[in-house]
């Protein structure tokens, strides 16, 4: 196949993953490589994501590297034969590849869970606020590109709030339900749409109180994005340009023992809506 001009974190994520598995069967490049009649080239290729592989040779491999969970090779053949253009793509070259990243990431994700302390996640967030979150931006964005951000935040909503929604939960702490990045009506309208949203069955929003003894994960802010299969699952760091994918055994299972430590500390989720709702109306 020819080499791809651009790689998606998805197409990346495929490689890497018939990477880790060539290496816990203990082969060479070169050894994979005959496997398929094919040279250490091409397999360097499709590890890295830069060029394609079919169904056919997705299974071949996973059979020689003695792959042992006939669900993940399902996934990985799903990967690599997925040729969905979703609504992410209308973005592309008008905004940091790690948008579109992450949207198509969404889309793919089983569920996704947020932990916030200085911001309300991204997926609950109205237009205004996410609006005074990107102008806050230095050096400062063009109007038209903080314009593109706004939209392309809002439309990933959609896995919480379209057709067919995904499980969500997220814990907030009580400093990002507080502060007042505009004035207090605009805070009422934000804290109004989570409670909303809080209310379907899928979607769980927890709080962390300040008067809370003994918390000192105040730095443990983390996106997280379930995938087919759990060791397809993804942990996401944000930043300016967008989030950062991470994606090995060791670190997800990190944040997942994370996301459990927080949200053991948290008030349930009707604790949560009445406390929200008493702030709002201190506001």
């Amino acid at each position: 196949m020819a080499r791809r001009t651009h790689v998606t974190a998805r197409q990346e994520r495929l490689g890497a993953e018939l990477r880790k598995l060539r290496e816990a069967a203990g082969l060479k490049g070169r050894e994979a490589a005959a496997l398929l009649g094919t040279d250490s080239a091409q397999i360097s290729q499709i590890e890295s994501g830069s060029a394609g592989v079919s169904e056919a040779r997705v299974r071949r491999l996973a059979a020689h590297y003695s792959c042992s969970e006939p669900e993940l090779t399902e996934a990985l053949v799903a990967m690599a034969t997925d040729r969905t253009r979703g609504w992410w793509e209308e973005y592309r070259g008008l905004l940091p590849t790690s948008f579109l990243d992450l949207a198509e990431l969404e889309h793919h994700a089983t569920y996704r869970l947020d932990v916030e302390f200085l911001h309300i996640p991204g997926l609950l967030q109205t237009e205004d606020y996410a609006r005074r979150i990107f102008s806050y931006r230095v050096p400062e964005l063009p109007a038209d590109e903080l314009g593109l951000r706004v939209a392309h935040r809002m439309a990933r909503k959609a896995i919480i709030t379209g057709s067919s929604p995904i499980p969500y939960k997220a814990v907030i702490h009580e400093a990002a339900l507080r502060i007042r990045t505009r004035d207090r009506a605009a805070m009422r309208t934000d804290l109004s749409q989570i409670l909303e949203l809080s209310g379907e069955d899928h979607i769980t929003v927890r709080v962390i109180p300040f008067d809370l003894d003994g918390f000192a994960g105040a730095t443990s802010a983390m996106m997280y994005a379930g995938g087919v299969v759990p060791k397809l699952d993804t942990a996401l760091r944000d930043g300016p340009q967008g989030a950062r994918f991470i994606d090995s055994d060791a670190q997800l299972g990190s944040f997942r023992t994370l996301f459990r430590k927080v949200e053991s500390v948290s008030l349930e989720p009707d604790q949560s809506r009445d406390f929200i709702h008493r702030l709002a109306k201190e506001l």
